[in-house]
């Protein structure tokens, strides 16, 4: 009988760009080892929906190095990026691949971890955040 240990870590992350490409944003939601809910976001300028779904990646990837996580459970809706993380598919477009890179060098310190596709009415939290992000900006303008 195997066990799999509960993460201690359980991560979702988004990208949303309205025109792809278009103003993008970035959103994280990071439930911590003790429960607590931590979200993130970020406004990307000018991007497609897949450079978003990477940033908001890369966003989770570097707060949990700062708080220096391990056994983590990281969601995301975008079955590409999940699956080119699980080395299911490889990663063709050079701008992806810059991103794949930066990822993979903050995901070597943060194991174990382990990426999960979910659908998109799993993910809202995060995907909030990545508009909220763009919203703000358009605010600003």
């Amino acid at each position: 009988m195997t066990t799999t240990k509960k993460p201690d870590w359980i991560v979702f992350t988004d990208g949303a760009s309205r025109g792809n490409p278009g103003l993008a944003g970035a959103g994280a939601v990071i439930y911590t080892n003790n429960n607590k809910l931590l979200g993130f976001k970020k406004f990307l300028g000018i991007q497609t929906n897949n450079q978003a779904e990477y940033e908001g990646l890369i966003l989770a990837l570097t707060e949990l190095k700062k708080l220096e996580a391990t056994n983590i459970l990281l969601n995301a809706d975008s079955e590409l990026m999940i699956k080119q993380l699980n080395g299911i598919y490889r990663v063709k477009n050079p701008k992806i691949l810059d991103l794949y890179i930066r990822a993979q060098k903050i995901i070597k310190d943060l194991r174990p971890i382990s990426f999960v596709h979910v659908p998109r009415n799993e993910n809202k939290k995060a995907d909030l955040l990545a508009n909220m992000a763009i919203d703000e900006k358009d605010a600003l303008e």
